[in-house]
């Protein structure tokens, strides 16, 4: 005998898990709402305009989520905030603008056997960026390192434009008659720029003429607030472009309202107040300790152990100038609070500079008396090459001058370490040293790779990190890559999706013009 199996009708008041499962799978499908192709294809690139942009500097991939970012204003020092007006009887006895450059001219006519004066560019104002340069041989390139001071980067802190005529007078008068003097001038190029904010100190105000923090305006590692170029303020690309020109090997800025020598990092990638330190911060504690202990009263602060502090443990702030001359650069610099009242009545100056006289010239000095110095040279041509620096365990590396391939390595004393030179072309060459409290010269000759033989070394003068060998494209390179792989996958995507609709439709009308009834037999 047989029988036929019928059709159960749906009955909306029967429970869905008594359906035959075939029927609880159609109607599941039928409820599944399949977004539309232009939607799935908007998605898709609006994700591939968020991926991560490989930054130029250490670190930087953007800022952190929820994070709001604005031009110039963001993460301000809210220790500085307050500006108390700046009265006449306040700047009475400071060099005006103009006094400062009839100075900055003066000492280059007193002075011309040992500087050089020059302007690394204009303020939005137009004043003229004077700039001095003093060596046994200013103006000429050397195998030697190159230090720069900074004053007066916040318009109303004019300490360091008072205390920087005084180091470049006391220099002239006292070369070749005191030993620290005469070591300065002949194995280093010392560059002071007295104001980098002429404008802001004649508006008696912190910003420039334009109301711009000039030490929030620089490119930072951890937020591109400041990426914008045509946002970027004239004083701040002069410094920028002068980090290009000139091979730098350390700097220190000026500033005044607290007594303490900061050092990186000034910020860190979740902006909490927190130590945060650089891949070489034993040596930066060594040049601001060096500062501090030589200072008259700096280390003595009951503040800051030391006299020193980590600018991020201190207070965050982003788009400083001194992460980026690091980053940037090689060019190790410090942030120095010389004065606890920004605007000390003017009888006072000369005090401040003798307090401060020894740690600068020590500073300076250091970069000839500590360290590891060299040359770098190609092992076929016996020519110098500009070549590269790193130690060993120490995330960041130098790069040596183009002209002489010489490098100056600021590291601790009082350690071993692994110094590496590498160049593009060539074969890397390692070698162990033990550095004491002396300075050790250490020349490399480099053979060139064989894999890579007649390839023309690309040459870089600046000092950057981000040297010429190619690594500047790689940013864009890597984009490009991300490029391919996302249209990789979303051609991938798009097959999977249409391939889904068809068989979600040829389901569907399966399930809707069931096939005819099946005879069972029993």
């Amino acid at each position: 005998a047989s029988q036929t199996e019928k059709r159960t009708p749906l009955n909306p008041s029967r429970p869905a898990t008594s359906l035959p499962p075939s029927r609880r799978a159609a109607m599941a499908i039928s409820r599944l709402r399949i977004p539309p192709l232009p939607l799935l294809v908007v998605v898709l690139l609006r994700a591939f305009a968020s991926l991560p942009i490989q930054a130029a500097a250490r670190g930087g991939l953007g800022p952190s989520p929820g994070i709001a970012v604005e031009k110039h204003v963001a993460f301000s020092r809210g220790l500085l905030q307050d500006m108390p007006e700046i009265t006449d009887e306040m700047v009475r006895g400071y060099m005006s603008n103009s006094e400062l450059e009839n100075a900055i001219q003066d000492f280059g006519r007193r002075c011309a056997n040992v500087s050089r004066i020059y302007s690394i560019g204009k303020s939005v104002n137009g004043s003229p960026l004077w700039a001095i340069e003093i060596s046994d041989k200013p103006g000429l390139k050397e195998a030697e390192p190159a230090f720069k001071f900074i004053g007066n980067v916040h318009g109303d802190e004019p300490v360091g434009r008072e205390v920087l005529m005084q180091l470049a007078y006391w220099l002239c008068d006292n070369y070749l008659k005191d030993p620290l003097a005469t070591l300065i001038v002949e194995n280093t190029h010392l560059h002071i720029l007295p104001s980098m904010n002429p404008d802001g100190f004649a508006l008696r105000r912190r910003g420039n003429a334009n109301n711009v923090d000039l030490n929030r305006d620089f490119p930072d590692q951890f937020f591109p607030n400041n990426d914008d170029i045509k946002q970027r303020q004239p004083e701040t690309r002069a410094i920028m472009n002068w980090i290009k020109q000139e091979h730098f090997t350390a700097s220190a800025s000026l500033h005044g309202g607290a007594l303490v020598a900061n050092y990186p990092w000034d910020g860190s990638r979740d902006t909490r107040k927190q130590y945060y330190g650089c891949p070489d911060d034993k040596a930066f504690r060594y040049m601001a300790s060096m500062y501090s202990q030589s200072h008259y009263n700096m280390s003595l602060s009951k503040e800051f152990e030391g006299g020193i502090t980590n600018g991020a443990l201190w207070y965050p702030i982003y788009g400083g100038m001194q992460d980026w001359n690091y980053i940037h650069g090689g060019c190790f610099e410090l942030t120095l609070e010389i004065s606890d009242v920004k605007w000390p009545k003017a009888s006072e100056l000369l005090v401040i500079w003798k307090q401060n006289k020894m740690s600068m010239l020590n500073l300076v000095a250091s970069l000839v008396k500590t360290g590891v110095h060299g040359r770098i040279f190609a092992a076929d041509t016996g020519r110098p090459i500009p070549g590269s620096l790193m130690v060993k365990g120490i995330d960041s590396k130098i790069n040596a001058s183009g002209t002489f391939g010489d490098y100056h390595r600021i590291i601790a004393p009082g350690q071993s370490y692994e110094v590496v030179a590498s160049m593009e072309g060539f074969k890397p060459k390692r070698t162990r040293v033990m550095l004491g409290r002396e300075a050790m010269n250490l020349d490399f000759i480099l053979d060139p790779d064989g894999a890579l033989k007649g390839t023309k070394p690309l040459r870089n003068d600046c000092g950057c990190s981000c040297n010429d060998d190619g690594a500047s494209n790689k940013p864009f390179l890597l984009r490009e890559a991300y490029l391919w792989l996302y249209l990789l996958a979303l051609f991938s995507l798009l097959a999977l999706y249409l391939l889904f609709r068809r068989r979600m439709a040829s389901r569907l009308a399966a399930h809707r013009h069931p096939p005819p009834k099946r005879t069972v037999a029993v």
